[in-house]
């Protein structure tokens, strides 16, 4: 039995969770659908709370309605080996949504995103940090 992670991101969306972990799930490896629970969300419509792995971590995507929105105060980093991985990952999560500069970009359901060479992220992981007593 794998041990439950002890944080999950649980994703709040309008009414396309499922359109979105499917979109995920498409362009991440080792990612799967979990479950999904079908909930009530209006008249004649149904909403879903989607349990999925992406790229092995678990999350929770969950159709609530418009009350709260995306903003890039929370965004996911995805660094890549290859620029073909960073071309597979801009476009496919870009297409439909908004390109910005430096990386980063907002999916098709409005979740931000920053697609950086692995190279990048070690050496600022790295630098010295100004101020920071050792």
């Amino acid at each position: 039995m794998t041990p439950l992670q002890k944080i999950t991101p649980y994703l709040w969306y309008d009414h396309d969770a499922q359109a979105a972990v499917d979109l995920y799930v498409s362009l991440f490896p080792n990612s799967r659908v979990i479950s999904v629970e079908r909930i009530p969300s209006g008249p004649g419509e149904d909403g879903a709370i989607v349990e999925f792995e992406l790229d092995g971590q678990r999350m929770t995507a969950f159709d609530g309605g418009p009350m709260f929105k995306f903003s890039e105060a929370v965004s996911f980093v995805v660094s890549c080996e290859t620029q073909e991985e960073i071309d597979h990952y801009w476009h496919g999560l870009s297409e439909g949504g908004e390109q910005q500069q430096c990386g980063w970009l907002k999916d098709p359901y409005g979740l931000s995103w920053q697609i950086v060479p692995a190279a990048l992220a070690e050496r600022i992981a790295a630098a010295p940090q100004a101020g920071m007593d050792g």
